[in-house]
């Protein structure tokens, strides 16, 4: 049924129903709403659909249906829009239009709002008080097309030498003002799949109670009364079983025409419509998500791409994902987890973010939880734990950098898996600080669910950018190799498929710590007797790998009772191994390889003499394990989760550069000489620059000790008088 047909249905449906309208301007339903009586306003520019739309949604739903144009200013003017538009003039217009909808009413109606109702503050307020306003959210292109077949070649406050295309992105900012929910049209969509959105987004907004989180160790037999939601789990971070966050009913499936739309846009406005899919709005509203995205993805980033895609060599691409404020991977995630985690915060507690890291997330958290202002800030504190000789001096430098406010680092003389473990593998700490302190502890590491989600964008960012740049067509296959040591970045690669992004393989590549090509190789997990090495790629140089509790769960069909065995198996005896028939489908969806010292630093050299392109030895770790696990038969993406700066004496050592200049800022400079890409990292710059040398605190590798820096922090940020 086309658009045409739709409208004639839909007319003679209303016209039966409302044969005799009310001669005053309130309507009110007396069937019974799904909304308990509120008003499902239909918002979006002319051309979207929304008179065509509400007609049938009203059928279906058995409602009274409100054409504001028709029904409302038509009758109140005695005249034509057209010819009240002829009248006034545009400003006025907007005017006694807004006036004219702040004094009508209705109750429990589908409502069609005009494609300027959103312009006028005070209707919108009037409006929302008792309705849920769902923006139907279509292409330009197609309305522009479908305002061409109606011969409009002009909408209201369209001023001379504006183009159409300018006003409608003019416009769209009102939209994404007053959203409660987004109808995201794909290209092409039939009328009678906006319809079937519509109802879903509506339903979907009732449903909030479906939208829960559980636990990777928990069993549905032991669930409890409480619901958890996602506002829940940003603030608390690890479940209290000891488990996982992961979202009950896993990932929405997008359908094509719906990731061809969003091949055009930019990364925010893909972040935007991605994690609204995946966020619900009464957890976070979707207007207030997009400020967050927005501010997140802005300025802070050094590329206007936020996350670019570039050729490397033969059939592999690299992901630059090092732009942001920290040039790490991180930034993509904790430049926006702040702000969701002050969102979601209650009232009369203080929070303190305790974060393990083996280098990047711990400056990243930083610089994430210091943008936040105000109340925020004072209510939040971040104490990060980093291992003082596994970190490099360029990330050492910027960690121990932030002193203002409620931030700091402490170096611990033992490496990241005991800072790891001490901090969350003791349940009785997060008990003793709420009743000692009145603090609620939580973490900004991947396995907080806020840290996990963002990432899921640049997965499917990087396959929507492959399909901008003509390298292959949606549909088409890629594989992903990521270093990994914690297995965050490959889970949200996996849950990138889950949204239908067509991800043939996602690689994992270890360095010489090897855990995880290890375990997805043989299936057994084993750090008996297994010392931690150092190596060029610091970042990875983990034994614990978390995330792999999420994939257990996930290839597991969500055996929790599983997943809680093997990972007590874990704690108890260090090691375990997975059953035959698991190990078999987890090898289906990954593939693991890993790369010795001299390999990664021999791939930093080989790819500089070919192209002039530094990589980090995290990026060169990729690349040894893709060159030797993928079949060319599909392009491979590479994950450049860090800047070669952060990393100067790895890539001097590989570049055999000699008498290498002591000064971080004069190595930055050197290495900034012979790359011809990627671009030097201005924001790195600046820290090693302005901040020096700074001395920091370093403390034993003892629980207790680590305890008492948590405590002397909590103090010190909410205790003290001032």
């Amino acid at each position: 049924m086309g658009f045409q047909s739709a409208i004639q249905l839909a007319t003679r449906t209303a016209r039966c129903r409302l044969c005799q309208p009310p001669t005053s301007k309130s309507w009110f339903s007396t069937k019974s709403a799904p909304l308990g009586g509120k008003n499902i306003l239909l918002m979006g520019p002319p051309g979207a659909g929304k008179t065509t739309v509400g007609k049938i949604v009203a059928h279906k739903l058995g409602l009274p249906v409100v054409d504001v144009d028709d029904d409302v200013l038509e009758r109140t003017w005695k005249m034509p829009v057209a010819a009240k538009l002829a009248e006034v003039g545009g400003r006025r217009f907007l005017e006694e239009e807004g006036q004219t909808l702040c004094n009508f009413s209705a109750s429990g109606c589908i409502i069609s709002l005009t494609g300027s109702n959103p312009l006028h503050a005070d209707a919108m307020e009037h409006m929302k008080q008792n309705g849920l306003v769902v923006y139907l959210d279509v292409d330009s292109d197609d309305i522009i097309e479908r305002l061409g077949r109606m011969k409009v070649n002009r909408i209201v406050g369209q001023e001379e030498g504006v183009s159409m295309r300018d006003i409608l992105l003019y416009r769209k900012k009102f939209y994404e003002k007053w959203l409660d929910m987004r109808v995201f049209c794909g290209t092409g969509d039939t009328v009678e799949e906006v319809v079937e959105k519509v109802l879903r987004a509506v339903e979907r907004y009732q449903a909030h109670d479906e939208e829960t989180y559980v636990s990777t160790r928990c069993g549905s037999a032991e669930i409890s009364s409480r619901k958890t939601y996602f506002s829940d789990v940003v603030i608390e971070g690890l479940a209290a079983d000891g488990g996982l966050y992961v979202p009950k009913k896993g990932f929405p499936k997008i359908p094509k025409r719906e990731w061809l739309r969003l091949i055009s846009m930019s990364y925010p406005e893909r972040a935007t419509v991605l994690l609204e899919k995946c966020i619900h709005p009464h957890d976070v509203a979707a207007s207030d998500l997009r400020n967050m995205v927005f501010k997140a993805y802005g300025n802070y980033f050094s590329s206007e791409r936020v996350a670019p895609v570039k050729h490397l060599v033969h059939n592999q691409y690299v992901q630059e994902l090092f732009h942001g404020p920290t040039a790490s991977f991180k930034d993509l995630a904790l430049q926006l987890m702040p702000q969701l985690f002050a969102h979601c915060l209650q009232p009369m507690c203080n929070f303190l973010i305790l974060v393990a890291t083996s280098g990047d997330t711990g400056s990243a958290v930083l610089s994430g939880f210091s943008r936040l202002s105000g109340t925020d800030r004072h209510r939040t504190g971040v104490l990060v734990f980093f291992p003082e000789d596994g970190v490099s001096q360029i990330q050492k430098l910027q960690m121990t950098s932030f002193r203002e406010g409620n931030a700091r680092a402490v170096s611990v003389l033992s490496d990241f898996d005991f800072c790891q473990k001490s901090m969350f593998g003791e349940t009785g700490l997060t008990g003793h600080l709420a009743v000692e302190y009145g603090t609620v502890l939580s973490t900004a590491n991947s396995i907080n669910w806020a840290r996990l989600l963002p990432q899921v964008v640049y997965h499917s960012s990087s396959y929507l950018d492959l399909c901008r740049d003509g390298v292959i067509k949606f549909g088409e296959p890629v594989d992903v190799c990521i270093p990994t040591g914690n297995f965050g970045n490959a889970m949200s690669a996996l849950y990138a498929q889950q949204m239908c992004i067509p991800i043939r393989k996602v690689i994992c590549a270890s360095n010489h710590n090897r855990i995880v090509a290890d375990f997805i190789t043989t299936g057994q997990y084993d750090i008996q007797s297994r010392p931690l090495l150092l190596s060029h790629s610091p970042a990875i140089d983990i034994l614990t790998s978390s995330n792999l509790e999420r994939f257990i769960h996930h290839v597991s069909g969500r055996n929790s009772s599983l997943v809680k065995d093997l990972f007590s198996r874990l704690d108890m005896q260090k090691h375990f191994q997975l059953p035959e028939h698991l190990l078999g489908k987890m090898q289906q969806q990954v593939q693991a390889g890993w790369c010795s010292e001299d390999d990664c630093l021999a791939a930093i050299q080989e790819v500089h003499t070919q192209s002039g392109y530094l990589m980090d030895p995290h990026t060169a770790v990729a690349k040894v394990v893709a060159d030797r696990l993928q079949d060319d038969s599909c392009p491979t993406v590479l994950c450049s989760t860090a800047h070669y700066g952060k990393f100067a004496p790895a890539v001097f050592k590989a570049l055999q550069i000699q008498n290498v200049p002591q000064d971080p800022m004069e190595q930055l400079k050197e290495l900034e000489a012979a790359a011809s890409g990627p671009e030097p990292h201005r924001e790195m710059m600046k820290y090693t620059r302005e901040r020096g040398r700074r001395v920091h605190r370093v403390c034993q590798a003892d629980y207790g000790v680590l305890v008492e820096e948590v405590e002397s922090m909590i103090q010190d940020s909410f205790l003290k008088v001032t």
